[in-house]
């Protein structure tokens, strides 16, 4: 243990004679891996959101298809499927989207029903007649709107539509509550001018989950002009959403990545005069080449593992702390009205052993297998020049 720990403080005094060199590939390597860090935490912490977000959602979505795109469905079809075997509530729902032109943002308007996932009321109370509307946090931050105010919005048919706002809420996750409005069914139904017995979709429960696929199975059979999306199709998009536009912000660092492996390569394809001219040296005066390859191998450590911690603790500040705003523009996507995201710090701990190995181990080995030529080579030819 003395041993090695006299290696490791020649080391340390190693790499101080040459702190700016030094300083630059710390620099170098840590930013590499505090951005690919940052992408792949950011993207595993909002996969947890997505998923805590939907615990609440409906088992199956029944959307009607024309020409292969969404279209009204026939509210009576809730009739039906809910008399297969194994269904339990079955409710139609209206809903849609809203752009204020005034404010230019995008709201989601929707109609209240027996199976809304839970909302806590942070002031006033949730919508109960025709008139009146409950709204988001982000919507009443955007209106400057309080208790009692009307809100004004253009219907489908360019007329004013006021109602009265007689809450606010929020839920978990104010991701998919921030731009909310709520009316009463029949009030959104004037509104989006919808037909009657028509609604946008159909939620349907199942009381036993490993029976979600059977029963959307049947939903097809029975209708099939309709698409059944189950709860873990719609999990499923949205991972496969985030890792696509966590891949397109990987495309975007691919400089540094770039520059990290030029730097590893220039490690790997030899070692400077001056650090030839230290192993001769150190040859000369009995160190043996395992002493050598130790203290290179803990020169390498010492940049790596620093490299890498810093590296992970930088991405974990911008992420956790900072809401990654470098990148958070790029992976919410196109909508405007957005909260400020409270990310919460899931960590996978496998992505992040991935990434050291990845990172770390071709550095290492670029730092020891140039030293170890050297040190096996004669070291007067060494210091000589040869």
């Amino acid at each position: 243990m003395t041993r090695f720990l006299k290696i490791l403080e020649y080391a340390l005094s190693s790499l101080a004679r040459r702190k700016f060199k030094n300083f630059s590939i710390i620099a170098i390597y840590s930013f590499t891996i505090a951005s690919l860090a940052s992408i792949l935490l950011l993207t595993h912490s909002l996969k947890e959101i997505a998923v805590n977000v939907l615990a609440d959602g409906p088992d199956i979505v029944v959307q009607r298809l024309t020409g292969g795109r969404h279209d009204m469905i026939p509210a009576s079809n809730a009739q039906a499927i809910e008399k297969l075997i194994g269904v339990g509530r079955v409710t139609p729902r209206i809903w849609g989207y809203y752009y204020d032109g005034l404010y230019q943002t995008n709201y989601t308007i929707l109609g209240v029903h027996e199976k809304l996932p839970p909302l806590e009321m942070v002031k006033g109370r949730m919508v109960a007649r025709d008139g009146e509307c409950t709204v988001g946090q982000g919507v009443a931050t955007t209106q400057n709107a309080e208790i009692g105010n009307e809100l004004l919005l253009i219907n489908s048919k360019g007329i004013g539509h006021t109602c009265e706002i007689t809450g606010m809420f929020k839920a978990q996750s104010n991701l998919w509550t921030n731009d909310l409005i709520l009316f009463s069914q029949d009030d959104l139904q004037r509104f989006f001018a919808t037909p009657d017995g028509l609604a946008t979709d159909i939620i349907v429960e199942v009381y036993n989950p490993k029976e979600i696929p059977v029963v959307a199975q049947k939903i097809k059979q029975l209708f099939p002009d309709t698409r059944p999306v189950t709860l873990n199709e719609i999990l499923h998009t949205y991972q496969s959403v985030f890792n696509w536009r966590s891949g397109m912000m990987l495309t975007i660092f691919a400089s540094s990545l770039i520059a990290f492996s030029i730097l590893a390569w220039d490690k790997a394809t030899g070692i400077s005069g001056e650090e030839k001219q230290e192993i001769g040296i150190l040859k000369a005066i009995g160190w043996d080449t395992s002493d050598i390859l130790a203290l290179k191998f803990s020169e390498g450590s010492v940049i790596s593992v620093t490299s890498f911690l810093l590296g992970i603790s930088l991405a974990y500040i911008h992420v956790f702390l900072l809401g990654a705003p470098l990148l958070v523009p790029v992976l919410k996507g196109w909508s405007v009205l957005f909260p400020r995201l409270q990310l919460v710090p899931y960590v996978d701990m496998y992505q992040i052993f991935t990434l050291g190995f990845l990172t770390i181990i071709p550095y290492m080995a670029s730092t020891v297998l140039p030293s170890w030529k050297s040190a096996i080579t004669d070291p007067e030819s060494i210091m000589r020049g040869g």
